[in-house]
Order: C-alpha cells, then structure tokens, then sequence
C-alpha cells in the first residue's frame, strides 16, 4: 500500500537562506523530532551521504536513516530516502521555490 502526501509551507526569507538552511544536514536537528547522531561524511547535503538519527516514541528510542539520494542545486531540490522502524521506508522530495524576493514556498512530498 502506497500513501502520497505532499505538505506544503510558505518561508517568509529569500530562497536562498531556505535552501541553504535545507542542503546541511547539520540544521536537521534544528526543524525534525530526532537527534542527529552522525552525518557521514559531513558537509552539506550530497548524493551517497548518510545521515543517522534517533527519535523517541512510546517510551523508546527509534532508528531514524537517511541517505541523501539526490541533490538539484539549480532546482533547488533534495531526494531523500529515510529508513524507520518497522520496515518503513519514505522517500522525501524537498522542493523550494521562490514566492517573491522575500518568500519561499517548500513542499514536502
């Protein structure tokens, strides 16, 4: 069974301070429910890196995994595929766009 969502959130900063906030990896801990644990190898976001977190739920600590799948620069775009437990696998396109000079809208899907 195949779920697709696809969150959408207006970013009042420029794009450019959004992407930038999104390409490294080191942020994640600043805007997801885990705790980065290690980013291999370390940098801004590209293709092969791995990105290990642990989230806590029910009592218990979760095994979060990323692996960056794809990194679009000029489309400002970041492919993700993260790994969660219980064999749940997301695969998370990160798109920003520009509204205005002062505005970006992200979408989540």
């Amino acid at each position: 069974m195949s779920i697709f969502i696809c969150p959408i959130a207006n970013i009042d900063a420029p794009l450019e301070r959004v992407w930038s906030f999104l390409a490294e990896p080191a942020n994640y801990a600043l805007w997801w429910d885990a705790d980065t644990r290690s980013i291999l190898p370390a940098g801004p976001a590209h293709p092969g890196q791995k990105i290990m977190a642990k989230s806590s739920a029910f009592g218990k600590q979760w095994e979060v995994n990323i692996l960056v799948e794809g990194v679009d620069e000029q489309k400002h775009q970041l492919h993700l595929k993260t790994m969660l437990p219980l064999g749940v696998t997301v695969f998370n396109h990160i798109t920003c766009t520009p509204i205005n000079n002062t505005a970006t809208q992200v979408t989540f899907g």
